[in-house]
């Protein structure tokens, strides 16, 4: 769920992360290690961090913490973004102070990102109304009663609405700041990223946030991890279900349900996914014509990848390279990894 807005040329490398008291402990140490780290080797043009007191004194985290800030609102105003690190709870109120201070960082161009249940404090400021959003599976139906005016999404990771930006439960903001940072400096950088959190580079947004069975039982770990190899190997192969499912050693029926059960979506919408997860990549990073990536990735033909890429990125694969590809950013790569590799 994903638009790609034109960067700024002076973009404001400021994220500021919104403390409370009842500070939720992994989705705040989440905006810390995808921004608040040293990471000498992205440049001078690399993020800067800070964090915002919602309120006065010393103030408790989960598990025990107690902690103070860099400032206060002050910094919210001079921020490029910020993060709401989850919420005290979704029936907890939220300060008008608060919902003042990102009506106005956003009307002057801030963006503004909430993991979790951070979600309810841009909903309160009226910042999601006529957007679409998402938060943690337990809270969409609240979220949907309380704010009309939201589109809520259930089943996505993330959703991107250029400036405002919302995840599921709590991993899923690793997944959504990983693509903020993809959107600002590029693949090498998020996967840079990723590599030093051990996670893998990118889930799109699309994917679905619940699934029944994260962990496959051992005897179907055996069978369908192959497959998922054996599928991703050759994307240009076309596959049925009645051969995956030979393939599997399963009946038809239930390779679906263990497919799904286990990736959270269909044999055909995961090789799709895998599809354009290529075609980015190589649309990011090689000088193939556009004909040349569909066909490379299974697609096909132009009019086939420019279809499923408008549907899924809300954009076009041309719009996309001239986004994201190390030739339309050479520039910026030289400043964050030093000479561009050609």
């Amino acid at each position: 769920m994903t638009n790609y807005p034109t960067p700024s040329r002076n973009p404001n490398r400021l994220v500021v992360a919104l403390a409370y008291d009842g500070l939720c402990t992994f989705e705040f140490g989440v905006a810390v290690e995808a921004f608040g780290l040293a990471r000498p080797e992205m440049g001078d043009d690399w993020y800067r961090f800070a964090v915002a007191a919602v309120d006065d004194g010393e103030m408790r985290a989960t598990g025990g913490v107690r902690f103070t800030a860099d400032g206060g609102f002050e910094l919210v105003e001079q921020a490029g973004t910020i993060i709401v690190p989850g919420w005290r709870g979704m029936d907890a109120p939220v300060p008008d102070t608060v919902c003042a201070a990102l009506q106005s960082a956003h009307a002057k161009g801030a963006r503004l990102l909430s993991i979790c249940s951070g979600v309810f404090v841009l909903a309160a400021s009226g910042l999601l109304d006529r957007k679409r959003a998402t938060t943690h599976w337990r809270y969409t139906e609240a979220l949907k009663e309380r704010y009309p005016a939201i589109t809520v999404l259930p089943d996505v990771l993330y959703v991107d609405e250029g400036t405002v930006l919302t995840s599921a439960g709590s991993a899923a903001g690793i997944d959504l700041c990983l693509h903020l940072i993809r959107r600002d400096f590029g693949t090498k950088a998020a996967n840079m990223v990723a590599r030093r959190l051990v996670v893998p580079p990118h889930r799109d947004g699309g994917q679905a946030q619940f699934i029944d069975k994260a962990v496959p039982e051992l005897h179907e770990k055996a069978r369908l991890g192959p497959l998922l190899d054996t599928m991703q190997a050759d994307l240009r192969q076309s596959f049925t279900v009645v051969q995956l499912a030979d393939m599997a050693g399963m009946s038809a029926r239930t390779l679906l349900r263990r497919f799904e059960a286990a990736t959270g979506t269909t044999p055909a919408k995961w090789l799709l996914l895998q599809r354009l997860s290529k075609a980015k990549d190589l649309l990011e990073t090689s000088a193939l014509t556009i004909e040349a990536i569909a066909e490379s990735c299974g697609l096909g033909s132009t009019a086939n990848l420019r279809h499923h890429f408008r549907q899924q990125f809300s954009t076009t694969p041309a719009a996309y390279r001239g986004r994201f590809s190390s030739t339309a950013s050479a520039r910026k790569s030289d400043s964050i990894f030093g000479k561009h590799d050609t």
